[in-house]
């Protein structure tokens, strides 16, 4: 998960101008490494935080991987990250020599300008909310009348501006007409939220399911909170043992000032561990006694307790959520169209077909392939069986001998490519009254 993890990138981060740029806020440096960390200096460019994390089962949200954080460390900063966007916009140099130009706002300008300087284009520290404008930007229209076509903010997201990177006039790369860029870096600050994705470094990746209050939460003797929660089922058949190792091994490391060397087959031995722990006033298994944070109660059992290095990855729920009702369709089928990009529609595939099959849910099937997707009715002739258009059959050239029949478009779509491939295709009707 490493590829994906949210970190330093570079030490130039916050003076690039990628089309987007994740940025972990307060990144750490691991408290368990290994000599593979050493030698490439990944401790240099940290990409995750040292969580302290109990292994337990906490209100059933917490099943099949997903993970229970606790509100007080995300509002301290825990898991926090930054996201860098690219605005851009290129100012174009026609043929017959009209330029488009760049224009400050009118004195009665809507709202959506209330970000832009005088200059035209959006100044540094403006909030800015979906649809608002970043650059005034004007096109020669006809009869020499500039015509308005801005650059706008199009995430639903609202954003802070942290930059503007003006080019130089005729310092462009791609186009000859292009005379000018402007570039607007928009930043937004996102702390994790449920569904976002967090992974260890073992592989054991998971969504928050759930963000309870600290005073919800179990404490040990110390009154230490953890900051997230992690299902014990999730262990047995995945194997990782090297999380186990990481969260002792962690745990010493924070006891005892000295960093613990993880690395497989050669670093810091179980036994060491345990001793060590043991010398510390800790339990060698490292679990602690907790109480519980609804009850006050002690808890039956001890709880496997320490520090983890955990990353938070680039899959977060802001940028996937998606629903619509009704919307664009695609020109050649007259099915909505495909993906959140699109405002696309939800996909009923072939597997939930069949569980509709499997309840006898004729209706709602009906609804779903049919009357939500592509209806469309068709003019089918009752004596030849072809389509026809208008009530008039062109294959008998006769009006009147047609019955309107519901059809998915793509099946008349079908009818009519088949018949461009000389093959007739007829539609045998059993009820034409």
């Amino acid at each position: 998960m490493g590829k994906q993890a949210l970190g330093t990138i570079a030490y130039n981060q916050f003076i690039r101008a990628d089309s987007v740029l994740l940025i972990g806020a307060y990144p750490q440096r691991p408290l368990c490494r290994t000599k593979a960390m050493d030698l490439t200096n990944y401790e240099r460019l940290g990409a995750g935080i040292n969580a302290m994390v109990c292994v337990m089962s906490y209100s059933g949200y917490d099943i099949e991987d997903a993970q229970v954080y606790n509100r007080a460390s995300l509002e301290r900063g825990y898991g926090r990250c930054i996201v860098l966007r690219r605005n851009e916009v290129e100012l174009e140099r026609f043929a017959a020599g009209e330029v488009e130009i760049v224009l400050p706002p009118e004195g009665n300008a809507s709202s959506k300008c209330k970000a832009l300087n005088a200059d035209g284009i959006a100044s540094k520290g403006a909030q800015v909310r979906q649809f608002d404008i970043l650059v005034n930007k004007y096109t020669p229209g006809v009869g020499g009348e500039p015509r308005p076509s801005p650059l706008v903010y199009k995430y639903p997201q609202p954003a802070v501006v942290d930059h503007v990177i003006i080019s130089p006039q005729g310092d462009t790369d791609r186009f000859t007409q292009s005379q000018q860029k402007i570039k607007v870096i928009t930043r937004e600050v996102r702390p994790p939220e449920l569904g976002d994705k967090f992974s260890s470094r073992h592989g054991q990746k998971g969504v928050v399911g759930l963000i309870a209050d600290s005073v919800d939460l179990p404490f040990n003797e110390l009154g230490i909170n953890p900051d997230m929660i992690m299902n014990p089922h999730g262990f047995p058949s995945r194997m990782t043992v090297g999380k186990l190792l990481e969260l002792v091994s962690s745990k010493r490391a924070a006891l005892r000032g000295v960093l613990g060397d993880g690395t497989a087959f050669a670093g810091d031995s179980a036994d060491d561990i345990a001793a060590d722990l043991t010398a510390s006033g800790f339990n060698f298994q490292g679990k602690d006694l907790f109480y519980s944070g609804i009850t006050g109660e002690i808890m039956q059992g001890y709880v496997f307790f320490g520090p983890i290095y955990y990353q938070r990855l680039k899959h977060m729920v802001t940028d996937k959520m998606h629903a619509r009702s009704t919307g664009p369709r695609s020109i050649l089928t007259r099915q909505p169209t495909e993906g959140r990009a699109r405002s696309g529609g939800l996909r009923v595939g072939e597997m939930e077909r069949d569980c509709m099959v499997g309840y006898g849910a004729s209706n709602l099937l009906n609804e779903r392939l049919l009357v939500s997707s592509d209806l469309f009715t068709a003019d089918i002739c009752k004596v030849c069986g072809h389509l026809g258009y208008g009530s008039i059959c062109t294959f008998c050239k006769k009006k009147g001998d047609t019955v309107k029949v519901n059809i998915p478009y793509a099946f008349k779509l079908l009818i009519q490519e088949l018949q461009g491939m000389s093959i007739s295709v007829r539609l045998s009707l059993n009820n034409t009254s």
